[in-house]
């Protein structure tokens, strides 16, 4: 059986981490919509997210030539935060994943499931590094094919992991409900 990275982790632990992660997550999520707002335009209408998604240079060339340098220093300081808030995102969606598996699942199959799942959220911050990496080279100017279709495929590669990861929780949140409904 495959062995998360949480399973030395005390209850009490889980929890006080799992908390301090949300409101974490909170406080940055925050502070990265703030410094989306300048990002947002015609040519860039979901700020940050067009950038990442933009799958060829000329697309990239018109995101950051509608960008005056107030929303470039923006696009800067959201990546740079960004960094911090891969650890933070992929921690908790992995600590929650961890939870769930271990109340509902711990000795079966689907158990290594849950772990490995796990393992995906950790590969989905990694291809965020490589994004934000391939982002920043943009927006320092090397306006090269590379860089944008690098960013474009790693972004679509840690959100279908991410959307994974989550989704395992949506349907193992109400299935812990359901259980603990049945049980009353």
């Amino acid at each position: 059986m495959l062995a998360s990275p949480f399973k030395s982790l005390s209850r009490k632990a889980e929890k006080k981490t799992s908390i301090t992660l949300l409101v974490l997550i909170v406080i940055l999520i925050t502070v990265m919509r703030y410094f989306d707002a300048p990002l947002k335009n015609n040519i860039s209408t979901s700020g940050i997210i067009s950038f990442e998604l933009a799958k060829d240079i000329d697309q990239s060339k018109a995101i950051l030539n509608s960008w005056d340098a107030v929303s470039k220093t923006s696009a800067g300081m959201s990546m740079g935060l960004d960094f911090l808030f891969l650890i933070v995102y992929s921690l908790f969606i992995s600590l929650l994943i961890h939870k769930l598996n271990v109340k509902l699942w711990k000795g079966s199959l689907i158990y290594n499931v849950g772990t490995l799942l796990i393992l995906g959220v950790f590969l989905a911050a990694f291809f965020d590094v490589i994004e934000n990496i391939a982002l920043i080279k943009l927006l320092l100017g090397d306006l090269q094919q590379k860089w944008s279709s690098i960013a474009y495929y790693f972004a679509i590669a840690k959100f279908i992991l991410l959307a994974i990861g989550i989704l395992f929780i949506l349907i193992n949140s109400v299935q812990l409900i359901i259980k603990k409904i049945i049980v009353k």
